[in-house]
């Protein structure tokens, strides 16, 4: 029995080793080594180390309310709970050392208070979040240090199945590890790890604690992020079978996480189903060539560019679509605003067609993305069914204990204005906080119930 897991967790099993291959040596020639290109990457390597505060459950939930502590005159000491601060290793990659920008797995760094790093050098830094996205596991750190050494990205498009790779990373806590092997398959999806799936596969030897190490080409230059692995049921060592985010869908995360501090996806506005092999001869074209347009959603993007239910979308941008996962992955990194050129087969015949990436309405994010005193709700945008179609800023969850749920912002909450400016979305409420700092007066509908909150 075997599952996936991602590598970050610490723990000791005994591993085999495998021999590689060697070509024949002449006698007298040096022996062939990967250490010159190993040398200049390590230092582009590091370690990640987090620490955070976990509380414990109190016997009586109540004494988690201020309201609650307030008028029965309960001492704040005894609120306080018992905290907790575990470790957990992990990789990370300097991919800009002017700015000290460092990538990593989102998991690695999740629910973290305090992020360290530890260099080639042996210097031991703290990490600022920049950013991160869950969908695709990725997390953006910054350090303040000098003397860095950034890898170089490759694109990772042009990888074949059988190339060369060498992994590094910190695999169970052993520092700088160096492994090597090929890519075994490419554009791996569809396993569950992540909502948006396009794996390069490796044989190359990664285990817990080499989350978002490097994967590199035979040139040193980096093709991917180490992420997870396929292990039995029962343990978590390596069996040859190791998943990287490819580079290419790294960067466009990271590109977005610079300029936004999230990634700001985009809908197209139609349901799609895979062809199978009778579909596919109905509709004559070959198996795992396009998929169905099985829906278009009334004044979506699609539709306003011309997509019609039963065409058979082909291309996005010039990039064939195989299956749905496919067609996921391209537009979930496509920015919102953007166009995009489609290629539908509609009766057998091709047709060209621009659509313009909209804003996802069911994306979530943290409010405090936008002001310090929204942190801990979990914000998006809901749609009114009526006949006016409006959109409305909605609170999908408050975490309890937050800055936002002290400030008397709950879940299904619908926030109307900020600061007497009326809000229909997230860029308008963005908009409406001048000042990240600065207190916020909230017009909320709860129910049947309008009220103002102020936010100090």
């Amino acid at each position: 029995m075997f599952k996936l897991i991602k590598i970050s967790a610490l723990f000791f099993v005994y591993l085999g080793v495998a021999n590689a291959a060697l070509p024949a040596l002449v006698e007298g020639e040096a022996m062939p080594s990967l250490a010159p290109m190993v040398n200049r990457v390590k230092p582009g390597v590091v370690n990640i180390a987090t620490s955070s505060t976990q509380r414990t459950a109190q016997s009586n939930p109540l004494l988690n309310d201020p309201f609650f502590r307030y008028f029965f005159g309960v001492p704040q000491h005894q609120q306080q709970q018992q905290e907790s601060r575990p470790q957990s290793l992990g990789t990370g990659v300097i991919v800009d050392a002017a700015k000290g920008l460092i990538i990593t797995n989102h998991h690695v760094i999740k629910g973290a208070d305090k992020i360290h790093v530890t260099l080639n050098d042996g210097r031991e830094v703290e990490a600022e979040l920049l950013g991160a996205d869950a969908d695709v596991d990725v997390a953006l750190l910054k350090i303040k240090a000098d003397k860095l050494t950034a890898l170089e990205m490759a694109d990772s498009d042009k990888l074949k199945v059988g190339d060369f790779v060498v992994a590094v990373g910190n695999p169970f806590g052993l520092n700088q590890t160096v492994t090597s092997g090929i890519v075994s398959a490419l554009g791996r999806s569809d396993l569950g790890i992540e909502d948006y799936e396009n794996f390069i596969q490796t044989d190359a030897s990664i285990n817990p604690g080499n989350s978002g190490g490097a994967l590199v080409d035979l040139n040193g230059h980096l093709i991917g992020m180490n992420t997870a692995i396929l292990a039995p049921g029962g343990g978590g060592g390596n069996v040859g079978i190791g998943f990287a985010i490819p580079i290419n869908m790294v960067r466009q995360i990271v590109e977005q996480l610079i300029e936004f501090g999230e990634v700001r996806r985009g809908r197209l506005g139609i349901s799609i189903q895979n062809l199978s092999s009778e579909l596919a001869q109905a509709f004559g074209i070959p198996l795992n060539k396009g998929v169905v347009i099985a829906d278009v959603d009334e004044g979506s993007p699609a539709d306003k560019a011309g997509v019609e239910v039963g065409d058979v979308l082909i291309e996005v941008n010039h990039q064939k679509i195989r299956n749905a996962s496919e067609l996921r992955n391209i537009i979930g990194m496509i920015r919102v605003g953007v166009e995009v050129d489609l290629k539908v087969l509609r009766d057998r015949r091709e047709k060209s067609l621009t659509a313009t990436i909209k804003e996802n309405h069911q994306q979530k994010t943290d409010g405090q993305r936008y002001s310090k005193r929204l942190a801990g709700a979990l914000l998006g945008v809901i749609k009114d069914d009526s006949h006016t179609k409006k959109t409305y800023v909605f609170i999908h969850d408050v975490k309890r204990g937050s800055p936002a749920w002290y400030g008397r912002l709950r879940k299904d909450d619908l926030i109307l204005s900020v600061n007497k400016r009326r809000v229909s979305n997230l860029e308008e409420l963005s908009e409406a906080i001048a000042n990240a700092d600065s207190p916020l007066l909230l017009n909320i509908q709860r129910g049947r119930e309008a009220l103002f909150i102020l936010l100090k």
